[in-house]
């Protein structure tokens, strides 16, 4: 069952700050979820466990306060008094020892499951909210930044549940108890001591972790900031030794280093400062309060027992809030961590669902681009009034220069994006009245580039349908005359293309983006420039299979090829955002137009090639062919 998180809060202000306190309530309905009565009953017997375990632990030092005074009776004392009752004690002592820490591990185990919920919860939920935002935010970012966000701001969730659930809580606890003791025992002024000494604690590491939480933004940022330049570097491998630039990445990666260093040299400063200041108050502190009990001791009003009970609580009361310096710091930074990655959960979906929105319905699929306008910014118009419609079963091309806007159709189709103007209609269903799941489930794509993701083969064609069988997929791949290439590896199926398919040639990777949409099963298909990238030859074979592939269903297929899209039975061309001219292939080269004139282009580019591929060249001088051989 998905897990999705509760609806994220409004901004505090324009530009989204957060507060520590906000970023709290994030994640504590997380932690008392809806509908999970068991994890609710873990989550209250655990603060039951709690209560036991601090109770019994503050009265540890009142039996070790018992066994000192019987030890310290007069000589003449009988032997039971000085043997059976300190022995009784002292059993006590130990059994309150023990039962303080079997009850703090049962809290831990039953809080476990909680915590490890909590994390995978919110986790499930971001991640599923940044595949619900626009293809806008995720042009704008840098994937390897923004995993980072996600993977830091998991740890410090359960980073912030550890230490706060399971030691600032009990910390106060044990304190509130202790300090209730002593002035119930001892007077105002012990109490007093230990109460100014604790907060003295509290406000001097408050103020300290807040001037170093400015040092730790700067190492995050610097830290994100090298992070996604190395991560680009990697993925840009080729295009890095294309141009012989390892040292200007080099530099570029070091800038973001040397600035961690800086900010992380000036945190580790700052740690050290912090850690002195709280060495001294607990020392006055414990100072203070041993020099009024030694007092009362000679003055008679407290005995050696209550001399070493004031001491047992005052070391008790120590160790707790060492560890609370620590914990606040480790708090502090995981908020700081938690806040960039709740942040995410602040963008909007630019592209969402109405109320409402029904399924689409498939009927013949028509597709029609009625006065279609879009920009991505205000002063960048990219389409003006774009109308066409694709019958059903028939096949429209779009053609035109770069950055006529072909590209942007197939976006817009997919619903990346929203028309600014018009509407585009999949049999007469405006394609903003309907769910995007149900219209990208209709639509098959074979890209220019087809990106796969780093599994095998078998992974990367069942991705089109994962719950198809072993047999659909072979089926799949025996259509896009994959097949045998596949079977000829020595782990077939199970071959491993590598990082986004770099194992596999430009057609191998075509063939497979064909068996994934023929896996599908879609009723319209998009070829967004699915050839441009090939050779001659490899495009021929792939156009084989991509005619093959499309007989009998709707298809938009964008080229910047001419001579792909002849046999189209309709071919729109786009200049500048606009419909220029339209017809099949003879009636453009008739009209002798921007479409004849593109033609007469390609056809002279074309011809050049052929010479320069008949010829060899060496040094500017024609020779002849080169046999293939020698170009292995």
């Amino acid at each position: 069952r998905a897990m999705v998180p509760p609806r994220p809060y409004v901004p505090a202000s324009a530009e989204g700050d957060r507060s520590h306190w906000r970023t709290i309530g994030d994640l504590l309905p997380y932690l008392w979820p809806k509908g999970e009565p068991e994890l609710r009953l873990r989550v209250a017997a655990a603060l039951v466990f709690l209560l036991i375990a601090k109770a019994a632990t503050v009265s540890v030092p009142l039996f070790y306060k018992q066994a000192v005074d019987a030890l310290a009776q007069p000589v003449g004392a009988t032997t039971v008094a000085v043997l059976v009752v300190p022995l009784g004690i002292i059993m006590a002592y130990g059994m309150a020892r023990v039962l303080a820490l079997s009850f703090q591990e049962r809290r831990d185990a039953l809080f476990a499951k909680v915590a490890q919920r909590a994390i995978r919860s919110v986790a499930l939920g971001i991640f599923q909210h940044l595949h619900a935002l626009s293809l806008r935010f995720h042009l704008e970012r840098q994937t390897g930044g923004l995993s980072r966000v996600i993977e830091r701001g998991a740890k410090a969730i359960e980073t912030l549940l550890g230490f706060s659930l399971f030691s600032v809580v009990p910390t106060f606890v044990e304190l509130a108890l202790s300090c209730g003791i002593l002035w119930y025992f001892y007077g105002f002024e012990v109490a007093g001591i230990t109460f100014v000494t604790v907060i003295g604690y509290i406000l001097y590491t408050y103020k300290v972790t807040e001037w170093r939480l400015r040092l730790r933004r700067e190492m995050n940022e610097s830290d994100q900031a090298a992070n996604s330049r190395a991560v680009d570097s990697l993925l840009n491998y080729e295009t890095v030794k294309y141009f012989g630039n390892e040292e200007h990445e080099a530099r570029r990666y070091d800038v973001g280093l040397r600035r961690y260093e800086v900010a992380a040299t000036a945190s580790k400063t700052s740690l050290s400062i912090l850690n002195i200041g709280q060495a001294v108050i607990i020392a006055v502190g414990v100072t203070s309060l041993m020099l009024l009990a030694a007092n009362r001791v000679v003055a008679g009003t407290m005995t050696p027992g209550d001399f070493v009970a004031v001491n047992a609580y005052m070391m008790q009361l120590a160790q707790p809030l060492n560890i609370f310096g620590m914990v606040y710091r480790e708090i502090k930074q995981s908020l700081v961590d938690m806040e960039a990655m709740f942040q995410l959960n602040l963008v909007p979906r630019e592209v969402t669902d109405r109320a409402g929105a029904k399924p689409l319905a498939v009927d013949g699929a028509e597709v029609a681009f009625d006065d279609v306008a879009f920009s991505y910014d205000p002063d960048r118009q990219i389409l003006r009034g774009v109308s066409f419609v694709i019958r059903p079963g028939e096949t429209l091309a779009v053609v035109g220069p770069s950055g006529a806007g072909k590209s942007t159709l197939s976006r817009l189709l997919f619903r990346f994006y929203d028309v600014t103007g018009g509407a585009i209609r999949i049999d007469g269903q405006d394609l903003r009245d309907v769910t995007q799941a149900s219209l990208r489930g209709a639509i098959g794509i074979v890209p220019q580039d087809s990106v796969l993701f780093n599994d095998t083969i078998g992974y990367n064609i069942r991705y089109g349908r994962p719950e198809a069988s072993e047999a659909e997929v072979r089926e799949a791949a025996r259509l896009a005359h994959i097949e045998g290439f596949i079977e000829s590896l020595p782990q077939g199926y199970e071959t491993l293309v590598g990082e986004r398919g770099l194992k596999l040639s430009g057609g191998e990777k075509q063939r497979v983006a064909i068996a994934r949409t023929i896996l599908k099963n879609p009723a319209i298909l998009l070829f967004d420039e699915a050839t441009s990238a090939l050779d001659t030859k490899t495009e021929r074979e792939i156009q084989a299979n991509l005619r093959e592939v499309s007989r009998g269903r709707t298809t938009l297929v964008i080229a910047h090829r001419l001579s792909t899209v002849v046999d189209a039975d309709e071919i729109v061309v786009l200049e500048h955002g606009r419909v220029v001219e339209r017809g099949r292939h003879a009636e453009l080269l008739a009209r002798d137009g921007a479409y004849a004139e593109m033609w007469r282009r390609q056809q002279e580019a074309a011809e050049a090639k052929s010479q320069e591929e008949s010829y060899g060249v060496d040094s500017g001088k024609a020779g002849p062919a080169v046999e293939p051989e020698a170009l292995s």
